[in-house]
C-alpha cells in the first residue's frame, strides 16, 4: 500500500481525490487534510497568505500520522503566486515540516509537462487575468513556451467548485491553441477527474488538470507509476528517457 498525503485548501472539489483513488485501481491510498483557506479570493495577497508556512504546517502532523509517504500542497495559485524561487522555498519548508518528500500542484504541472515531452502549451485558468498570467510566468520560468493564456475572471474557489461539465468544456475550448501540444487547466477547486478522457478526445491532445497532476506528482515523489487511462494521457505515457 502506498499512502499519499494532500493538503487541500478549504472545500471545493476535494471529491476529485476519492474519485481518482478509485480510478487508479491499485494499492494507492489518498489522504486529504483541509487547510484553512482564510479569505477565499483569487487575489495575489490573499493567495500568498493561503499558502503561508503556518497554514500549511497545521495539517502536516495529521498526514504524518496517517502514514503518508509523500505530501503535496494541493493548490496551484497558492504556490505559483510566490514566484519560482518562493514556490521552491514553500515546498522545501513543507518537506522539512513533514519529514518526507513534498511538492505542490504548480510543480506538478511543470513535471507533468516534462513527462509528456511537450514544450508548447496553452493555459485555461478560472482565475482573473492577472493571476492567470502569473501562472504562465511560472511555466515560462520552467522552460515552457506558452502559446496562449485565457482567464475566466472567477474571484472565488467556492464559485469554481460549482462549475460542471458545460463550463469546464467551454473554458477548455476557448483556451486551446492549435499550435499548443497540451492544454493546462489549473485550479484544484475545479472538478475535472470525471472528464479527462472526454476533454482529450474533444481537443485531440493531452489535457493536464490541477487535481490530476497533484495526485500524479505525489505518486512521482513516492516512486510509483500507475497506468490509468481514465485519468488521461499523463497516466498512460511511458517515462521520457533523458539522454
Amino acid at each position: 500500500m502506498t499512502a499519499l498525503g494532500f493538503l487541500y485548501p478549504g472545500h471545493s472539489a476535494e471529491d476529485d481525490y476519492p474519485r481518482i483513488e478509485q480510478l487508479l485501481g491499485s494499492d494507492i491510498r489518498v489522504d486529504v487534510v483541509h487547510t484553512d483557506i482564510g479569505e477565499d479570493a483569487h487575489r495575489v495577497d490573499a493567495l500568498r497568505e493561503m499558502g503561508s508556512p503556518e497554514r500549511l504546517a497545521a495539517g502536516v502532523e495529521e498526514l504524518r500520522l496517517s502514514g503518508a509517504e509523500a505530501i503535496v500542497w494541493a493548490c496551484t495559485s497558492g504556490s505559483f503566486v510566490h514566484g519560482w524561487d518562493g514556490a521552491q522555498e514553500q515546498v522545501r519548508g513543507l518537506a522539512r515540516a513533514a519529514g518526507m518528500p513534498a511538492s505542490s500542484t504548480s510543480f506538478g504541472f511543470v513535471h507533468a509537462v516534462r513527462e509528456l515531452g511537450v514544450r508548447r502549451i496553452a493555459v485555461g485558468a478560472t482565475y482573473p487575468d492577472d493571476v492567470a498570467e502569473l501562472f504562465a510566468d511560472f511555466l515560462r520560468a520552467a522552460g515552457a513556451e506558452v502559446a496562449g493564456v485565457r482567464g475566466a475572471g472567477i474571484v472565488t474557489a467556492a464559485e469554481v467548485g460549482t462549475w460542471g461539465e458545460e463550463e469546464l468544456f467551454a473554458l477548455a475550448r476557448a483556451a486551446d491553441e492549435p499550435s499548443a501540444e497540451a492544454l493546462l487547466l489549473p485550479d484544484t477547486a475545479l472538478h475535472t477527474a470525471a472528464h479527462l478522457p472526454a476533454l482529450e478526445k474533444e481537443l485531440g491532445k493531452p489535457v493536464l488538470t490541477a487535481n490530476q497532476v497533484t495526485v500524479w506528482e505525489a505518486l512521482r515523489l513516492a516512486d510509483r507509476r500507475v497506468n490509468a487511462p481514465t485519468l488521461g494521457a499523463l497516466f498512460t505515457r511511458e517515462p521520457i528517457v533523458q539522454v
